[in-house]
């Protein structure tokens, strides 16, 4: 159609590669090329989308506001670009993917997921590291992991491909019983949990005095907790065991402030395997609830 820009996806992709390795130079070793290569790229990009997208900030190298916008739209390309060339060369996808899901999130449809892709692809090792969420980031960052699920601090990260929102519930044995007026017994996991956070926060708003009677970093010996009576805790509906009940408001446990969750993975480090199974990955989020969002938000 006439009037019409095409983006090159490898524009796309030298661009995404600079600002998710955080320069031309690395970006260039990432993708075998000079560096005025590189940023010969960038400003056919530039050119092509009539905006500056880079600029420096002491010694990085950050996006423009339209490098912002641009990015989202980058890597949704390139990794469309991507899965179409895996159709065709399906026997590449080889290696070891790194992959890091949260302790506090409930995965239960990831690890199908995950199930699956190993079944169908043999030649493929997968590592699951479970973990606080901001241990996932630090280890995404550092190039320890591959691929990350974890809760969001803040609404734009970096490596964020796709957002969702939980809401964590209140929930107990069911023949649980405590006086409004008591201390809530709480279960939770270690400091730094998101909804340990939540559970707090959401105490001391109402002024309700609280204990912790149970902490653990596993999901199973906190359901396990809870379905013996020993605790209270936030979960997600997700990770609602039988012998569970809802907590209400009523009995003195105000509702939760929801969590953000992200999908995260650096697409210049990810190799054909990964890209694979970023793609299983966004296929079942999408299928999970309408509260799924591409970036930008």
């Amino acid at each position: 159609m006439a009037g019409l820009t095409n983006l090159p996806t490898d524009l796309l992709r030298t661009f995404i590669a600079v600002v998710e390795l955080g320069g031309h130079s690395r970006a260039g070793a990432a993708l075998g090329r000079s560096q005025p290569a590189i940023s010969l790229q960038i400003r056919r990009l530039e050119e092509l989308v009539r905006a500056p997208l880079l600029a420096h900030e002491g010694r990085a190298i950050l996006p423009t506001p339209a490098g912002e916008a641009l990015l989202s739209y980058a890597r949704e390309m390139v990794r469309i670009n991507d899965e179409a060339v895996r159709y065709f060369h399906r026997s590449d996808k080889t290696g070891v993917l790194r992959i890091g899901l949260p302790t506090d999130y409930a995965v239960a449809f990831l690890q199908g997921t995950l199930t699956r892709y190993i079944h169908g692809h043999a030649d493929v090792e997968l590592e699951v590291h479970c973990d606080l969420s901001r241990e996932l980031h630090q280890h995404l960052r550092s190039d320890d992991l591959d691929i990350i699920v974890a809760v969001m601090s803040d609404a734009t990260m970096p490596y964020l491909s796709r957002m969702w929102t939980e809401q964590p519930i209140w929930v107990a044995a069911e023949d649980f019983h405590l006086p409004a007026h008591a201390p809530a017994l709480l279960g939770a996991h270690p400091e730094g949990c998101d909804y340990r956070a939540r559970m707090i926060q959401a105490m001391d708003t109402i002024e309700r005095r609280w204990r912790i009677v149970y902490t653990g970093p596993g999901i199973s010996g906190l359901q396990t907790a809870v379905v013996n009576g020993l605790c209270v805790t936030a979960l997600t509906r997700a990770t609602l065991l039988p012998g569970m009940r809802l907590l209400r408001e009523s009995e003195g446990f105000p509702a939760l402030e929801p969590l953000r969750v992200g999908l995260f993975y650096k697409h210049p480090r990810l190799s054909a395997a990964g890209l694979s199974l970023v793609s299983d990955l966004v296929a079942d989020l999408e299928r999970v609830g309408s509260g799924v969002q591409a970036v930008p938000a």
